[in-house]
């Protein structure tokens, strides 16, 4: 059974973003972090297998000064036709899928054990589905107020259980969950 994991940063009020996508708060919180600190990200993209990420993620992610994402095999899930660098053409593709579960079953015959979510609504709509075994959380000691938050609204209540938490000096906590399998098996 594959592992699907969201590993994403919030606000304390619960934001991933602005409601106009804009993570400029983001960036100015990582300016007190510790040089060379990454949150347990690259151990974390070690385990994975395959990316599945929202254009607009992906939109920001490419303007970024250096690719995080290295040789991992990426999809780009989008309804509009978007044009891939040359240098990422060997590891990322797009896909028009329906539903989260049918880009799952469509992969099922490949050799993956473990995918990243990444996106806003990506995030929303495999949470919505029940796909995701486990979240973590990088909680910025920030409150913006309004914003795009990486839950949604979701049908049901996901339960959680918590596996682990990390305070950082600078005041970044990071929380790590996994779905509460017995909860979830109750639909």
């Amino acid at each position: 059974m594959v592992k699907i994991s969201v590993f994403i940063g919030t606000s304390l009020d619960g934001f991933i973003a602005r409601e106009d996508g804009d993570i400029g708060w983001l960036n100015n919180a990582n300016k007190k972090v510790t040089s060379g600190e990454d949150f347990g990200f690259n151990n974390f993209l070690g385990s994975v297998d395959l990316i599945i990420m929202g254009r607009k993620t992906f939109e920001q992610v490419i303007s970024f000064d250096q690719w995080l994402y290295k040789e991992i095999r990426m999809i780009v899930l989008t309804s509009k036709n978007i044009e891939i660098h040359e240098k990422l053409k060997k590891t990322v593709t797009t896909h028009n899928v329906s539903s989260p579960e049918q880009l799952i079953n469509e992969l099922s015959d490949q050799s993956i054990n473990h995918i990243y979510v990444d996106g806003g609504k990506v995030i929303q709509d495999f949470l919505s589905a029940r796909l995701v075994n486990e979240i973590t959380v990088t909680i910025i000691p920030i409150l913006i107020g309004k914003g795009k938050s990486f839950s949604g609204l979701l049908s049901k209540d996901l339960s959680l259980q918590h596996l682990k938490t990390t305070v950082y000096d600078f005041g970044f906590v990071q929380n790590t969950y996994k779905i509460n399998k017995q909860e979830k098996d109750k639909d």
